[in-house]
């Protein structure tokens, strides 16, 4: 078995190119006959991907608050009451496909003794904004002080990721297809037919921010002071991989 590794530099900066060729065993027999495993021996595996760097344009924020104390009804009031408070701040700058607000988790339990039996309730609650008017949820940050912040996420809007996959899925094909003729050509073939062929998409999901507790509190408490925002960059990568029977003509 044999096999090769072809490197492509993209024209453009941001896009990588790569390909892997596998080719089974070319036996005597006359092209197109089975082999051993019944497939044709004139058979060749390819895999093709390309890859693409875009900035991520959606921000999530994540607030969050616990309370806890000897009666359940007092503690679970003042969850809605810091729940409220917050909900308030974010819906005057909510709007649709920029600043995305929900309420979250909303939790109440026991908390026990060491000796057994009920000895008081803790309880928390989340509120969810998400959107892509990152400037807008960074000083929003800054205007909820009765909730702190405990998750920050950065991802691709779903229209972004298509608009790039699009582009991204052309070109792994178009690639897929070239490396095919000129792998085929190289093995004295004239041409070659598609078989099975698969086409997988990814892309780097959201991506944390991690920041220590003290200073989301910090934050939080500032009226002044918004949530730096530095989104980077997502990779979005297509493969294709498959098999070709490599013809005369």
């Amino acid at each position: 078995m044999s096999f090769q590794t072809l490197k492509i530099l993209p024209t453009l900066p941001i896009l990588m190119l790569w390909v892997v060729a596998v080719s089974s065993p070319l036996a005597q027999a006359a092209p197109g006959q089975p082999g051993a495993d019944g497939l044709p021996r004139d058979r060749l595996n390819l895999q093709a991907s390309a890859s693409v760097e875009v900035a991520r344009d959606v921000l999530g924020v994540v607030f969050s608050t616990t309370k806890e104390g000897s009666d359940a009804a007092a503690v679970q009031t003042a969850l809605k009451q810091a729940l409220d408070a917050a909900l308030s701040e974010a819906r005057k700058v909510a709007k649709s496909g920029q600043i995305e607000v929900q309420a979250g988790n909303f939790s109440l339990y026991p908390r026990y003794a060491p000796k057994g039996g009920i000895n008081g309730w803790q309880g928390s609650a989340e509120l969810l904004v998400e959107g892509k008017d990152m400037a807008g949820i960074g000083q929003l940050t800054g205007r909820i002080n009765t909730m702190t912040i405990s998750r920050v996420s950065y991802n691709l809007s779903k229209d972004q990721r298509q608009k790039v996959e699009a582009d991204v899925v052309g070109r792994a094909i178009a690639n897929f297809k070239l490396r095919a003729a000129d792998y085929a050509q190289q093995f004295g073939y004239g041409g070659y037919s598609i078989g099975e062929v698969n086409v997988n998409t990814q892309d780097i999901g959201p991506v944390p921010m991690a920041a220590p507790q003290a200073r989301f509190k910090a934050m939080a408490a500032s009226a002044d002071e918004a949530l730096p925002v530095e989104s980077g960059k997502a990779t979005v990568a297509v493969t294709v991989n498959g098999s070709v029977v490599m013809t005369l003509r």
